[in-house]
């Protein structure tokens, strides 16, 4: 063999050798090291949160009995209110043709009173000296009668018409409160024009009061979801205004008819909120409500992190240690999950040591994930 062969069959095992070197080097390099951990008995509750308001179990709007202008406010809102306490008054303004036609009736009345007046006493001379019959007589005294109270009565509705109170009771001038309670709201103002509540308008609110000592929640749940609640389940009420604090409550109300809302239906709810006497709970705080849906008690659980899902059959399994970084596949039957920790039925137990995908060593690389199928 020639010098120069021998030289150039060195150099090719110099090669080879490098690359083999170098071939085992990389593949050291990429052997991966995973962190275990085991299952563990855990309490997995699943909830739902409802998001909604605090509102008075009792409102009611306060609306006049007549029309006419807001003639002085005695109250402000926040006040202390009782039964019967006067809120405000209202100065009528009688309608003129009304006016005329009442004060024409009167006249007439009064005309109608005048003549029976002089028949009732002539008749009378005579039903004394024993010229006219007693029934005759009767008959004209109950006319008169009867024409005095006509009179009184049209001069009250002229008195109503005219200033809103006959003088005999309360006038329907004053506004007053119908219950005890808190005034909320009042949202008229001295010289502002109010309308009468009738059969074709509503009437003007003039103020609103309620039980502050009787407040309830009141939200939506979503539909997929509303099948699961029960009423007189326990729920916590969390306030946006008083984050440190959260009231105990009690589902009494779940809406037979839901209301599409942005292409999903929700369903109304109410719970009943037992108050702290610490904390002051204004109407209409905005409010959360925590409903537990399902809840399972010292049951074997592990971290929904620990989870993968077989892209062709979609089931759950994880990878149990079996040897030095070795792992096998366990399909798993799963329960309820509280979004943090799972339940499991079967598959595992206490002992097994499962894979933490996300743990690996500082040479694993993010290209050859796993979970990457």
């Amino acid at each position: 063999m020639s010098k120069r062969a021998k030289i150039i069959l060195v150099i090719v095992f110099i090669t080879f050798a490098g690359v083999l070197l170098w071939l085992g080097s990389k593949n050291k390099k990429n052997i991966k090291t995973f962190d275990t951990e085991k299952a563990f008995i855990a309490t997995i509750v699943k909830k739902t949160v409802a998001t909604g308001k605090v509102i008075p179990l009792e409102e009611i709007e306060i609306k006049p009995q007549i029309t006419g202008i807001i003639d002085k406010i005695i109250l402000l809102e926040g006040a202390k209110v009782k039964k019967g306490d006067l809120i405000a008054t209202v100065r009528v303004v009688p309608n003129e043709q009304s006016l005329i036609s009442a004060k024409g009736r009167v006249d007439n009345i009064k005309l109608r009173v005048k003549n029976l007046k002089i028949s009732f006493d002539r008749n009378k001379k005579l039903y004394d000296k024993g010229v006219l019959a007693a029934s005759a007589f009767e008959q004209v005294e109950l006319s008169f009668e009867q024409a005095k109270q006509d009179l009184v009565n049209a001069q009250n509705d002229y008195k109503i018409i005219k200033s809103g109170s006959s003088g005999v009771g309360l006038a329907n001038t004053d506004i007053r409160a119908q219950i005890s309670g808190t005034v909320l709201e009042i949202p008229v103002k001295e010289g502002d024009q109010v309308i009468q509540s009738n059969n074709f308008n509503a009437g003007t609110t003039i103020a609103s009061i309620a039980d502050m000592s009787k407040m309830i929640f009141e939200g939506k749940v979503d539909e997929s979801e509303v099948s699961r609640l029960v009423k007189g389940t326990d729920i916590e009420i969390s306030l946006g205004a008083i984050e440190e604090k959260k009231f105990p409550a009690k589902l009494n109300f779940i809406a037979p008819k839901g209301t599409e809302e942005g292409g999903a239906v929700q369903f109304k709810i109410k719970a009943n909120i037992t108050l702290d006497d610490n904390y002051f709970v204004r109407a209409n705080y905005s409010a959360n409500a925590d409903i537990v849906l399902e809840k399972q008690d010292s049951v074997l659980s592990i971290k929904e992190a620990l989870l993968r899902f077989d892209k062709k059959t979609e089931k759950p399994y994880v990878e149990v240690k079996i040897g030095e970084n070795e792992f096998e596949k366990r399909e798993l039957e799963l329960g309820i999950s509280d979004g943090v920790n799972i339940m499991v039925k079967s598959g595992i137990n206490t002992t097994d040591e499962l894979k933490i995908w996300n743990k690996a060593n500082k040479d694993y690389e993010a290209d050859d994930d796993p979970r990457r199928d």
